[in-house]
C-alpha cells in the first residue's frame, strides 16, 4: 500500500504541542526541520494561538533556536483580519478580548479598538485567547453580543498546551461562556480547522492538496482542517491528543506518530530523493 507521504512536497506545522510545548522546544524539532531541507520539502508554521504578534512569534522561534522567516508563519490573527476585511468591510471599530500582541495586529490592520464603556459602541466583537482577561471585559463583550453585534472568534481551541502545572483556558472556552450567557453563537470562528488556513500555502507553493501534510497535535483542529482541505493529516502525540483518543475520533488522521522524529524518518523512507543519512 502506497504511503500518503509519498507525494508530500510541503509540511504545514502546528506550533505549540507539535514543535514545542510552552517554552520548551522538543529535541526532535531542529533535526526534523534539517531533514526536511535535505529532502527538498518546504515548511510553514501555523498557529491558532493569537496571543502574540507575528513579530513576537518570530522572536520566540528564534530564541528557541528554530529558523523561521515572516513568510513561513501564518496565524489565526491573520485569518481573522482577512475574513473581517473581506466579509464584513463595514466593520472598523472592535471591542476585543485580546492580549497586547493581538491588539497590536488589529490596530496595524487599521481597526479602532474600543474601550470598556457602554457609550463606546463597537461595530463588532473579536474574541481571542486572552491571557489578560478581566471579568469586567468579559461581561462587556457579552453585553455587545447581546445587543446584536456580530462577533468573531480567532480560534476554536478549548485549551492551550503548556509545560506548566495548570490549564490554560483558550478562546473556544471563552466563546462557550459568551454563547451560554447571550444565546448567540459566534458569527464566525476562524483559524484551524477552517481550510482557508491552508489555501494560501497551497496556492503560494503551487501545491495539490495531496502534496501538503498538515502536522499537529489536535484531532478537532489540525487533523480536521487537513481533512476539509484534502491534505494529508498527521497527528503527533506530543501535545493535547492521546493515543486512546484516536479510536474515538469521527475522522481518523491519515497517520499517527509519536513525534516529529518518527515523521522525519517516514518522510525520508517515502521520498523519491531520500538521502542516505
Amino acid at each position: 500500500m502506497t504511503s500518503p507521504l509519498r507525494q508530500v512536497r510541503h509540511v504545514a506545522l502546528d506550533m505549540d504541542g507539535t514543535i514545542y510545548r510552552g517554552g520548551t522546544l522538543f529535541d526532535c524539532t531542529v533535526p526534523f526541520l534539517t531533514r526536511l531541507g535535505e529532502l527538498g520539502i518546504g515548511y510553514t508554521f501555523l498557529t491558532n494561538n493569537p496571543s502574540k504578534s507575528r513579530a513576537d512569534y518570530l522572536r520566540h522561534l528564534q530564541d528557541l533556536g528554530v529558523p523561521a522567516t515572516a513568510g513561513q508563519l501564518y496565524t489565526s490573527t491573520q485569518a481573522a483580519i482577512e475574513f473581517i476585511r473581506e466579509e464584513h468591510p463595514a466593520v472598523h471599530r472592535l471591542f476585543a478580548l485580546a492580549t497586547p500582541g493581538l491588539n497590536t495586529e488589529l490596530e496595524a490592520a487599521g481597526f479602532e479598538l474600543m474601550p470598556d464603556h457602554p457609550d463606546a459602541e463597537p461595530d463588532a466583537v473579536v474574541v481571542g485567547f486572552d491571557t489578560t482577561l478581566t471579568y469586567a471585559r468579559l461581561c462587556r463583550a457579552a453585553w455587545w453580543i447581546s445587543r446584536g453585534k456580530p462577533w468573531f472568534a480567532t480560534n476554536p481551541d478549548r485549551v492551550c498546551p503548556t509545560d506548566q502545572p495548570t490549564v490554560l483556558v483558550d478562546c473556544g472556552s471563552l466563546c462557550a461562556s459568551l454563547e451560554t450567557a447571550t444565546g448567540r453563537p459566534p458569527t464566525a470562528v476562524l483559524g484551524k480547522p477552517d481550510p482557508a488556513m491552508l489555501r494560501g500555502i497551497l496556492h503560494g507553493h503551487d501545491l495539490q492538496p495531496e502534496e501538503l501534510a498538515m502536522v499537529g497535535d489536535r484531532l478537532y483542529t489540525d487533523v480536521e482542517m487537513a481533512r476539509r482541505a484534502g491534505a494529508v493529516g498527521v497527528l503527533v502525540l506530543t501535545g493535547e491528543t492521546r493515543a486512546e483518543d484516536v479510536a474515538q475520533a469521527a475522522h481518523a488522521p491519515d497517520l499517527v506518530v509519536p513525534s516529529l522524529k518518527e515523521l522525519g524518518l517516514l518522510l525520508q523512507e517515502n521520498s523519491p530523493t531520500r538521502s542516505a543519512s
